[in-house]
């Protein structure tokens, strides 16, 4: 079965896994999943992901260590959403780069020196494409 958005796919297994308070989530690899796991570890969203090499798998798979604080496993992250979409992608210019929450959350842009997070693509004066809120 074919795909059409799997960046939200991954999105979607996120927000899932973490309402049911699971450990970790897994997924069908990609680079732009690779480079948005590698946005929300070093954003502290994420412990940790690994990617399998298994040999006999006809597919690699991503894992992504999800993180909770507090004894009732309260979900760091609260919220997740998709901007851009197949149908309807959004780009900024730098100086149009959107605030989450104050600075709370963080817009995750795809932009021509790699995936970043806005606040990074600020300070290097460069736009690209929103490709979604994490807060």
């Amino acid at each position: 079965m074919t795909m059409s958005d799997p960046v939200a796919d991954m999105l979607t297994r996120v927000r899932n896994a973490n309402s049911a308070r699971h450990n970790s989530v897994s997924l069908p690899v990609s680079k732009m999943k690779v480079a948005i796991a590698t946005v929300l570890k070093d954003e502290g969203f994420i412990s940790d992901y690994q990617v399998s090499n298994e040999p006999d798998k006809p597919q690699q798979d991503i894992t992504l260590d999800l993180v909770y604080q507090g004894t009732k496993k309260t979900p760091l992250i609260n919220g997740l959403r998709r901007i851009s979409k197949p149908g309807l992608r959004v780009y900024v210019q730098s100086r149009e780069i959107p605030r989450v929450l104050g600075g709370l959350g963080i817009a995750i842009l795809s932009t021509p020196k790699g995936v970043m997070t806005g606040q990074e693509a600020r300070r290097l004066q460069t736009g690209g494409e929103v490709i979604c809120y994490v807060w």
